[in-house]
Formats: C-alpha cells, structure tokens, sequence
C-alpha cells in the first residue's frame, strides 16, 4: 500500500488565555498570563488558592441547555473545540464516508466535576436515606470515554472512536493513535485532541497536598515559572484543545486547507517513580529519541521544542538535561519554550493545546516565550535558547511537542511543514 500521509485540516482551542484558536495563539504571543484567584470555589481551605480558570466562558454560547444539564465540563469543553475544528476544517462539508471519520479523544481524569457533586450529594442526603437515587447521568457524565462519544454522536461520526488516559499524556497519545490509524488505512480523518475540567475542590485539594502546586497566592500570574530559579510547582489549568487529522490526497481533492504535516512520534516509560519524573530525563530522552527516528530525522532538522515544562523543580531540570543529551551541539539552535507559563498545567488536555501552539509556530514561523522568568537557575544549561519572556520569529520548518505523565508515560508528537 502506498504510504499515507497526515496532515492538520483543522484546528480549535478553548483555553485560560482564549476561547479560541485565533485568541489563543494571539496571546501566546503576547506573552499573556490565565492565573488568577480561583472563582469557582471558596480555595480559602487549601494551600493553593489560585488556578487557571476559563474566562468569560458560558457554555450556553455555544451548546444548549439539554446538553449543559447533561454533560460534565471536560465533555462540554470537548464538543465547543471539535466544532471550531470541523468548521476550520470544513470536513462535513466534504464528500468523505462517515464510516472512516474517527473521534479519538484524551482525558486525564474526564468528569471531576460530576463525582465530586454526586459524592458530596450522598454524603449529605443520601446516607442512611433509603429513598435516596444517584442521578441517571452520573456516569454517562463522568467516563473518560463519553467526550469522544458525544462528539461522534453530535456529528454522525462513524469512524474508530474511542479515549486515552495516560495523565499528562493522554491528549498527545490521541493525536498520535489518530495519525496512526490514518497512516495504516484505518481511517480517512479522524478528530482529535484532548479537554480537561479539573478545576474543583477535589482536584485542587488532592495536588495541593502532594506538593504539587505553586503556592505563590500572593502573585498568581507570575506563578507559573518554567526553568525559574525560584518556581515551586505547576498551577492548574483547564479547557481543550482539538485537531483534524486528514490523509493528505482526502484533503487535496476537497481543497482543504493544509496547517502542517504530522511527521513522526515517539512513546516511552520512565519506570521510574509514580509522580516524579527520572531525575537523568531517561525516558524523556527516549521518547525524543524514538521521535527523531520515527520522523526519519536527526536533532539538527528541529527549530523548536514545546516541553513539558510543568514549573517543578525536578521536572524542568530533567527535561533539559533529555534535550541536551539527544541534541548534543544542536540543541543550542534550538528554540525551547514552555506554554504552561501562561495557560497553566491542563493535564490531559495539555498535549492538545501545545500540538497547536506547534502547528501554529510551523505555520507563521513565531515561537511563543516562556514567560515569568526572573531569575537564573544554576542547574540548568545556560546555553540553551528558552525563549525568556518574548516571542522569538524564525523560521520554523520542524517542532516537537513533548508530554510526560504521572506514572511515567511520555510522548512527542513532530509536525512539520507541508510540501507537496
């Protein structure tokens, strides 16, 4: 079989620094921050008061009220996105066979929001009260797998559908298993991405007493300190991300509009430790590895990397020791920057948005900064670019999304741009 090609048709986002792609990528470059005090609850009783919230989100913009009343956050977020793709992409438009559209979505921990309300609903009238019913839509609402399910059922998408849950990772092993499924003949165009909705008291509170979170209450913005000497943890975020994948001759009879091409991927495992991350970035320097030569690549074909750079103190050093050792000399040509200095950490949803801050940087030649650095870390490499606190214009022929999630499960994804 002739080998297949995969490229992005199509693109949305819905995040703490925009309610859309064109937003989204326009604050990116400005260098703006989402942290903020947290509105949705009163965060008084935990050590992290703040988080990336939304901002002037309704869903009723977008959905109706059935399917607010019906559908967690994570679900809600995930069907707003996958809209603003289909529509960039103008894929249903197209002549394509339903039966080889997929809908392939990642979650790290899907309805938060639903068994925290539902759990704490029992504990306060339904204990001891025989009369008492959970509510019908409890888990319909709460699976990790119901977004992808509700997107296919919205747009009679009849292709593979199915989730990923690798934590951090889960939305980057979505994109990656839809460019699989396209390359292999499975599918002719799959949705793709993640959304996550962890913004509650039980998701705030359960990383809060790991340590996990900044505590910096007294300057949310600045919070998010990626390679900072002074960072002190990861600030929460939430919202979605979500991409059409297409095989290249579907989308050159319809005319579709081509962001970038998907060059290769790479998988790997710590082993190492549940939460934290090989102090040496060994698997961090794997899945790297296995993206260069999965692409056909080597270090000095890529002009950028958007990392994991979650603001720990562990992780970001390991990172950049990964990058060092895959790079070599070429990794000083790189420019390096971490996202998550502005929108937060979206768990799950992370690989989504930060694949299309790449697709993004391959289209216009920008690279976002990483903002909130302030202070040298001596622990890290001085002579690699990180892109501080301004956007950097070059151009961009290759970039390299990485995420890596609790329990060691790392993943990149390569996007490069499109020549015929």
């Amino acid at each position: 079989m002739e080998s297949r090609r995969v490229v992005v048709t199509g693109i949305g986002a819905l995040t703490p620094i925009g309610n859309n792609t064109t937003d989204y990528w326009q604050a990116l470059l400005a260098g703006k921050s989402g942290a903020d005090t947290i509105s949705y609850f009163d965060p008084t009783p935990f050590r992290t008061r703040f988080a990336c919230e939304l901002k002037a989100f309704d869903p009723l913009n977008f959905l109706d009220r059935k399917e607010v009343r019906r559908m967690d956050t994570f679900t809600q977020y995930a069907l707003i996105t996958a809209e603003e793709a289909l529509n960039d992409s103008d894929l249903l438009n197209s002549s394509l066979d339903r039966n080889r559209i997929g809908v392939i979505w990642g979650s790290g921990i899907g309805g938060l929001r639903t068994f925290h309300d539902q759990i704490m609903d029992y504990a306060d009238r339904g204990v001891g009260n025989e009369h008492y019913k959970y509510n019908p839509f409890f888990i319909p609402k709460m699976i990790v797998d119901i977004a992808s399910g509700q997107i296919s059922i919205k747009h009679d998408l009849r292709g593979p559908n199915f989730a990923t849950v690798s934590a951090c990772a889960s939305s980057t092993n979505s994109l990656i298993d839809a460019f699989l499924y396209i390359k292999n003949g499975i599918s002719d165009a799959v949705v793709t991405g993640g959304s996550e909705a962890a913004i509650t008291e039980s998701g705030v509170g359960g990383f809060s007493s790991m340590r996990a979170l900044s505590e910096r209450n007294d300057d949310p913005q600045t919070a998010s300190r990626p390679f900072d000497k002074e960072r002190d943890g990861f600030v929460l975020g939430e919202g979605s991300g979500a991409v059409i994948l297409e095989e290249l001759n579907h989308a050159l009879s319809r005319g579709a509009k081509i962001y970038a091409e998907v060059g290769g991927f790479g998988l790997s495992a710590d082993a190492h430790h549940l939460t934290a991350p090989h102090p040496e970035g060994l698997g961090a320097t794997q899945v790297m590895q296995n993206t260069l030569q999965n692409a056909g690549m080597t270090g000095a074909d890529v002009d950028y990397i958007n990392v994991h750079g979650t603001s720990t103190p562990l992780g970001d050093v390991a990172e950049c020791k990964a990058i060092r050792k895959v790079f070599g000399e070429d990794a000083y040509k790189l420019n390096i920057s971490s996202t998550k200095s502005m929108t937060g950490h979206l768990l799950g949803a992370a690989g989504a948005i930060e694949a299309i801050a790449c697709i993004k940087a391959v289209e216009e030649n920008q690279i976002p900064p990483t903002i909130n650095h302030f202070t040298d870390d001596p622990n890290l490499d001085a002579g690699l670019n990180l892109t501080f606190n301004k956007k950097s214009e070059r151009e961009v022929r290759v970039a390299i999304s990485n995420t890596f999630g609790f329990g060691g499960h790392n993943a990149s994804i390569l996007f490069k741009k499109y020549v015929q």
